[in-house]
């Protein structure tokens, strides 16, 4: 076929012709004073809206809703783009009645979602992952939405599919659950992370119902999450309903003893029987501060660096001791023996003040004759007498604490300066017939 040269440039004269004459038109000037107007609208009222809403004139610092004001402070770059599509949509209505086109409003809105698919990207997401997504995918649709070419590209990914039965599955489904299961699962992430911060501030409640609350807050927000993303994948939720009813009875009696640790959990939490910071100490003897209380164990912190992981079940099933919970304060004896020829009175006097003295025993003349450091007399055994001191203090004698060491030596001290004995045992033999052991 011979190439018509002379046609070619009568058709690009044609077209030239007709840009010119629809580029000199009222319709093309009355669009582009349409689409500068809206720009301008949206800008000044962004520029009030930024400096008159509270939330949007500074960013908050130190405030115990910090975490949730500084997430709607970072909207305030939304605010622009989003006046910017509003007021172009009222400018295409204006163009359809008046004009009968307003296909470069049309272009221009379509620009303006591209920007704030830019601006959601560049100034807001900080996941790489998501800020892939909207770049590589998002941008592109919108590009294609813009010159009318989206819908053929929809129809021709989902006539290549794949189908089993009953069950069809086309590359626009997989694409489209992946693009908003990008997005459903990073909105979730930053609700989660801004509702946690805002159940955990609140002061009024205890720490434990805090918890309570954050985690059922979290396992409700991906329940929700999770069911919008079997409805866009188009799973009917009906036929999963009998599916997971049958699969929760399996898996209730398989997974028996994680389910009761778990509401365990929950109970303990409500119940407050325990707290974080309390020193337990389990039936077996085991004890150590409760470092993490989570759904399904709790961790207690010895003093000699070991962890103990407790399931929750047993802080409800078995019996324990919680040594700080109610009141810190605690009392600890401490028992010895001192010869029979000891003066008891100056070695009351120097008990009493040597406990006063230390800086972790709780002393004073306003506190109760009980509550004030205490030695008396326990008993008179075999080789001495018994001696008991009773000391109130904050907190465990162990680890940091180590008080009843302290006064043990403090004690044995003041017994060698004063010239007193602790006794050890002495047994005194007597022959009777000394004839029987000659030869």
């Amino acid at each position: 076929m011979e190439f018509d040269s002379a046609a070619l440039v009568d058709f690009m004269d044609e077209a030239w012709q007709a840009t010119a004459n629809w580029a000199t038109s009222p319709q093309f000037y009355a669009q582009i004073g349409a689409i500068g107007c809206a720009v301008l609208l949206a800008f000044l009222l962004a520029a009030v809206i930024r400096r008159s809403v509270p939330i949007f004139t500074r960013e908050p610092v130190g405030n115990r809703f910090s975490g949730v004001t500084s997430f709607f402070y970072r909207l305030r770059v939304f605010v622009f783009p989003l006046l910017n599509i509003f007021f172009l949509e009222i400018a295409i209505t204006l163009g359809d009645s008046i004009w009968q086109q307003a296909w470069l409003i049309r272009l221009a809105q379509s620009a303006a979602v591209i920007f704030l698919i830019y601006t959601v990207a560049s100034k807001f997401v900080r996941n790489r992952g998501v800020k892939t997504l909207l770049t590589w995918l998002g941008m592109p649709i919108a590009t294609l939405h813009v010159f009318g070419l989206l819908d053929d590209v929809t129809a021709f990914l989902d006539g290549i599919s794949l189908t089993a039965g009953d069950i069809r599955i086309s590359a626009y489904a997989l694409i489209r659950t992946l693009i908003f299961g990008a997005v459903l699962f990073w909105l979730g992430r930053i609700s989660n992370t801004a509702g946690k911060q805002a159940i955990r501030s609140r002061e009024s409640m205890d720490i434990g119902t805090r918890e309570v609350f954050a985690k059922l807050f979290e396992i409700a927000l991906f329940v929700v999450i999770f069911l919008l993303l079997l409805q866009i994948m188009g799973i009917n939720l009906t036929a999963l309903a009998v599916f997971g009813g049958a699969l929760g009875v399996g898996l209730g009696f398989g997974l028996q003893q994680i389910a009761s640790n778990f509401v365990s959990g929950i109970i303990i939490l409500l119940d407050r029987s325990i707290a974080i910071g309390d020193h337990v100490e389990l039936e077996d003897g085991r004890s150590g501060t409760l470092r993490e209380l989570n759904m399904r164990f709790g961790v207690l912190e010895t003093y000699d660096g070991k962890d103990i992981v407790v399931p929750n079940e047993q802080f409800i099933t078995t019996s324990y001791t919680n040594w700080t919970h109610k009141n810190i304060k605690q009392r600890y004896p401490l028992e010895f023996q001192v010869a029979y020829s000891t003066d008891l009175d100056l070695l009351f006097e120097n008990i009493r003040q040597l406990c006063a003295e230390h800086p972790k025993v709780i002393s004073g003349d306003d506190l109760p004759i009980e509550e004030r450091p205490d030695a008396e007399i326990a008993g008179f055994g075999d080789n001495g007498i018994d001696i008991l001191v009773e000391f109130w203090m904050e907190g465990v004698d162990d680890g940091p604490n180590r008080v009843g060491a302290d006064l043990l030596h403090a004690i044995w001290r003041s017994i060698q300066e004063n010239g007193m004995e602790i006794p050890y045992p002495q047994r005194e033999v007597r022959i009777l017939n000394e004839n029987f052991l000659k030869p």
